[in-house]
Order: structure tokens, then sequence, then C-alpha cells
């Protein structure tokens, strides 16, 4: 029997509010354990949260730009569970009246994705496990308190390869939106994916597993793949799918079982006492679409018709809203897109990849890259010396102009010295000339090659391709 995978996404994305949620402590990641606390995220008797309005714009601006209907009113609930991350026995979360609802995302094939939902909550602390056998669990509540908005997808993704590229295209626009950092190696972009089975062409869903906490595109189409395999196997098999929660061991290629999966009754849900409702006017919704950026899909067609870039082009370079940013900063001073596109994809990512830096960390002026491509063209510079021009400016921050002034990375293209430098090459080397005269043309690479050693490499080599041409023709019987 053919079985048809069904495939839901909870995406959770840390806010990049500089306070949390609900008290005035800082969110800064990586700083010393329990030093980023107070009575509040700690949930000692007494304390009374205050909403972050930061959290509440973040939200509204993810739901705009997933085509969510924003709702006038919410309210925030309390969803209860007992676990060491969570200081207060319960989290507070949005049940049943969310922040944003009915949205959707589009996959490149046009196949839509609907959000279910979208709302805003507090994340939990961290657990340090010891070592194995050492027996003891050390936790941190810096993070208990950090904002959070949770992505509901509904149950539309089919394969792990769509579910891969909802969460990529999610990322890119959360980071457009300029609302999260989404760095998922420091947990600010987790997902959890439910997934159940059906019978090919079947309505009735199957029995679904919740995949906990994957926190790489790659771990989970890896997960969800195994995940399929596995629960097609127990079907064929005649046996049963367990409700379930289970992760992804990375290191053994396999999902898990944790714990049975808790059902909505289980968290017991009730609205917080110690939080109004949040009423909106569509007077803040408005202004906050207005200040939304060109979105990641809309800035790629853009770069396509505006600059007649391929599309392979428009997608790497829309791949960060700094890269994109970047790329039209230098063509206001530089008229050549795609020369530019190829020096910044070949390059500056080179150059980027070795110093492992992101492209918001990127400190490189836009109009140096200019200077160095119109220079290249108008023949000052040879290719290669505007690499080793750029390469200097991307480490160094000096302009073009300072540096090649320094390095001497001046290319020589006035004819009539370099006709005189040629012609002493040529004399130099008498049986390269007769190899040539002989039909041996590629002899002209070395004598190339020569004419570039007298000039230090500075030499405009295609002008020398046909000083040579010009001068060996003479020499011709």
């Amino acid at each position: 029997m053919k079985f048809e995978a069904v495939i839901g996404l909870e995406v959770h994305a840390e806010l990049s509010t500089a306070s949390k949620i609900f008290c005035a402590c800082a969110t800064k990641y990586g700083a010393e354990a329990n030093t980023q606390t107070c009575p509040v995220c700690l949930g000692l008797p007494g304390t009374l949260p205050v909403l972050n309005e930061k959290a509440v714009e973040y939200c509204i601006r993810a739901g705009l730009a997933l085509n969510c209907r924003i709702a006038d009113f919410s309210k925030l609930d309390r969803k209860n569970y007992f676990y060491p991350d969570l200081p207060k026995a319960y989290q507070i979360s949005q049940y049943d009246l969310p922040l944003c609802r009915d949205g959707f995302l589009t996959l490149a094939s046009g196949k839509r994705i609907g959000i279910t939902r979208i709302h805003i909550e507090e994340d939990a602390g961290k657990l340090m496990h010891s070592p194995e056998g050492e027996g003891f669990s050390l936790v941190d509540y810096n993070r208990a308190g950090v904002p959070l908005i949770e992505i509901v997808t509904a149950p539309d993704l089919a394969t792990p390869e769509e579910a891969v590229e909802f969460l990529e295209k999610l990322r890119r626009i959360l980071i457009y939106l300029g609302i999260s950092d989404c760095k998922m190696e420091e947990g600010s972009l987790r997902c959890d994916a439910n997934i159940s089975l059906k019978p090919a062409g079947a309505e009735t869903l199957g029995t679904k597993t919740e995949l906990k906490n994957i926190n790489s595109f790659k771990a989970l189409g890896r997960a969800l793949a195994y995940e399929i395999e596995r629960q097609a196997e127990l079907l064929a098999e005649g046996k049963t799918v367990k409700q379930e929660t289970r992760k992804w061991e990375e290191a053994k290629q396999r999902t898990l079982s944790l714990r049975s999966k808790e059902d909505t009754q289980d968290y017991r849900y009730f609205p917080d006492p110690d939080l109004v409702p949040v009423e909106l006017d569509q007077a803040y919704v408005a202004a906050i679409a207005a200040s939304l950026p060109e979105l990641p899909e809309a800035k790629k067609r853009r770069l396509i018709e505006e600059y007649k870039l391929p599309e392979y082009d428009a997608d790497l370079l829309t791949g960060s809203r700094h890269l994109a940013d970047f790329f039209e900063a230098v063509l206001k001073d530089y008229c050549n897109p795609k020369a530019a596109s190829n020096f910044i994809m070949g390059e500056l990512f080179r150059l980027m990849g070795e110093e492992g830096l992101a492209p918001e960390a990127l400190a490189l002026n836009p109009a140096h890259l200019a200077d160095i491509l119109r220079r290249i063209d108008q023949g000052e510079l040879s290719v290669s010396q505007g690499k080793k021009v750029f390469e200097k400016a991307f480490r160094t921050g000096a302009s073009p102009a300072e540096i090649i002034a320094a390095e001497g990375l001046r290319q020589i293209s006035d004819e009539a010295s370099l006709r005189t430098v040629v012609t002493q090459v040529l004399a130099a080397h008498p049986q390269s000339v007769n190899d040539y005269l002989n039909g041996k043309t590629k002899v002209a690479q070395f004598l190339t090659g020569q004419v570039m050693r007298e000039t230090k490499g500075q030499a405009n080599p295609q002008l020398i391709k046909e000083l040579l041409e010009e001068e060996l023709a003479k020499l011709r019987p």
C-alpha cells in the first residue's frame, strides 16, 4: 500500500527585543548563567508581569508579512506543565485568541502553505545535562522570559523537501523584518514537526507524532524522511503508530521516543489573571504595515526585472537583506549590475567564507567596490589586481586609491612603453619566436608571461596580446 505524508510545522523564533517579554531583564545571548534574571522571570511570589509592547509589534509584523488577519482583541493564557526549566510551573502563552490567524506562505512551486496562527509567548530556561553516568542537570534561567513567536502551519506540507523550503523561506522573511536573528545554532529559531501517514488518496489523517526541537534545515529533512519510513514500515506490518513526542538523534540518524504526546486539555489553559487583554486599533496596525520592508520574494523579482539579473544571481543576493542592500548600494556608483553581481558572488562570498562573516557583519564600504569595478572597466586595474585591491579593502577598510598608491598596483596601458617591452622580450627569446612562426602558437602564452614578468604583472593583458600579434606578424618572412 502506498502512503502519503501529512506534515505541519510549529516554528519558534526568539524576538530581537532588548528586554524580556514581561520584565526588564536583558536578552543578550551568551551571558554568564543566571545573570539575566529577576523576581518576575523567576516567578517569585508577589511579582507581576508587564507585557513588552515591542514583542506585540514584532508579532504583528510577522503576521502582516505572512498574510495573516490581525486580531483586534487577543489575550494571554497560562499553559500549565511541570518541568525544571519552567520556574513558574506554567508558561504565559496564547491559546484560543492569538494575535494573528489564517495566513499563508507560497513555495517556489506555487503551492500555498496555510499558517493557522502566530502568537506570542515566553521562552523557558535551558537545561544542561551532566555527562552520562554522573546523574545531575543544571538549569540556566537567562532564557526564561525571552519573547517568542510561535508560527503554526496547517498540515499542508507533503514532503521533507517542502518542509525545508518552507522553513528556509520563513527564516529569510523574519530576518528581513528585523524581528529575529534566527540563529539556529544559538537556538533563536527552533522547529517542531508533526507528521502522520495516510493511505494514498484517503481523507482521514493518520496518527501523528511530534518531532521536537529540530535546530537545522538538514536535521529537519533527515528527521522527517526517517519518520516517514518508520511509520510506513509499522503500517505495512499492520501495527499502529503511537501518538507521541520523539526527538532526532543526529549522531545515530534516527528518531527516539521521549514521551506520550500531550493533548490540549492536559495543559489546563486559562486566561492569565495578571495580564490585561491586548486590544489593537486599526491605525496602529496600519502604521506597522506601512513600515514593513520590501520582502525577499518581492526584492528578488525586482532585481530580475530592474537589473536583468539571472534568477540564480537574484536568489543568492536576496538571501540576506544586508547583502541585497549592499548590492544596490554598489549600483549607485557603478552601472553594470551583472559585473557587480559576479564580483560579489565570487570574491565577496569567498572572503566572507574565509572569515566566517555573516552578511550583517559586513563592514565593507559599497562605494569602494564600485570604485574598483570602474577602475577594472577603464583598464586602470587588471582583474587580478582588482581582486587584490578588493581583498585589502575588505580586510582593512582602506580606500582603493590608498591601496593602489601603497601597493603600486596600477595597470600599465600605455601602448608605446608596452611595445618597447614586447620587442625586447621577442629579441631575448629568438627560439620561441621561431617556434611561433613555425606554427607553435601556444608559445604566445610563454611570451605573454615574459612581458608580465618584466612589467611586474602590471601590464594590460589584452594590450599585450594585441602588441605581440602585431610585432610577430612583422617578423614573418
